[in-house]
């Protein structure tokens, strides 16, 4: 592959890398702030997923610097995931389970335009960003589930 593909590839992967560690925090964030017996099976579930992104994370990162490019510290990083947010009444569960299902949206949509740029060039890391597709297809069924139940 040439470089400027490479470049390409890896400004990409620090994209998802970067949404990755900000749903961590999120995650955790929320996962301790809501209050309420509603709230409990999201908690636990959110608590689970913590250690589901890190490891995204950290495959994403070996992947980058696997093709020469530097993993960014926390002063690189800038936050987007404004639905994720813990919300401000802490038994809005509803407005928590909107903002997994976004957050796993855009994760979702990053993941399928790193593998067509993979295609046919770097299947290593198209299958990587298959594989850590299908887990976030996965957490955002499991979060429309929930979401059927409250609305």
């Amino acid at each position: 592959m040439d470089q400027a593909t490479r470049d390409t590839l890896i400004e990409e992967l620090i994209r998802v890398y970067w949404i990755e560690v900000e749903a961590t925090i999120n995650y955790l964030a929320i996962s301790v702030d809501l209050d309420g017996i509603r709230a409990e099976e999201i908690k636990k579930s959110l608590a689970a997923d913590i250690q589901t992104e890190i490891g995204h994370a950290q495959d994403l990162a070996n992947r980058i610097k696997e093709l020469g490019g530097r993993v960014p510290g926390s002063l690189a990083f800038k936050p987007e995931q404004t639905a994720l947010q813990p919300p401000e009444n802490t038994t809005d569960v509803v407005a928590a389970i909107h903002g997994v299902i976004e957050a796993e949206d855009s994760a979702i949509e990053q993941y399928n335009k790193i593998i067509r740029l993979c295609d046919s060039i770097d299947y290593v890391t198209q299958d990587l960003c298959i594989r850590l597709l299908a887990d976030e297809e996965t957490h955002r069924r499991e979060f429309i589930g929930f979401l059927k139940e409250y609305e």
